[in-house]
């Protein structure tokens, strides 16, 4: 019953960051047109990424064991997606070698980037609105080009990026909490 109730959960959450970060970079990247899509994408899913597990572990708070197993499942997507698309040039690519180095450097770019919105979102701690507003700053800091106009959260506040990322922690805290209450009416 708990694997059932994690892979439910982990899904939502997965299909739910996947949109949310695709839809976060398409603005981002229309916005600004010297972005390096690249950082862009990988910032921008270790951001939802961690806001989701968080959104996740704040609603399975009173199931320690699921909550464990999905923060950790949702906290690994972007390493997840990144073995999804290394498996796919995998199939076109004679050299294993250089797959092997384009790997280990991703992996280590993921790695940093994960930590860094890990220590920013607290583990636990629903994401709400005033502490995504604080940390996505940060975030549109790190993704934005030198030389623009308008300051970080000025480019965050113009493009509605908050709204997007808060709608999206909430559904998955919304659907967390069903299904703890789903589990205890069952």
């Amino acid at each position: 019953m708990l694997e059932a109730q994690a892979a439910r959960i982990a899904a939502f959450g997965t299909v739910g960051t996947l949109h949310t970060t695709q839809e976060l970079i398409g603005r981002v990247l229309d916005a600004m047109d010297m972005a390096d899509p690249e950082l862009v994408t990988e910032e921008t899913l270790c951001l939802v990424a961690v806001a989701t597990a968080r959104a996740a572990e704040a609603g399975l708070r009173e199931q320690p064991a699921l909550k464990q197993a999905v923060g950790s499942a949702l906290q690994a997507l972007p390493f997840t997606y990144r073995d999804y698309l290394l498996g796919s040039w995998l199939l076109h690519q004679t050299d294993q070698h250089v797959l092997e180095e384009i790997g280990r450097e991703v992996y280590g770019r993921l790695q940093r980037k994960q930590t860094f919105y890990e220590a920013h979102l607290p583990a636990g701690q629903f994401p709400g609105e005033r502490l995504l507003r604080d940390k996505m700053g940060l975030w549109m800091g790190r993704i934005s080009p030198p030389g623009l106009p308008e300051l970080p959260q000025e480019r965050m506040d113009r493009l509605e990026l908050v709204p997007m990322l808060h709608a999206h922690v909430r559904l998955v805290l919304s659907f967390c909490r069903q299904v703890v209450a789903e589990q205890q009416a069952g």
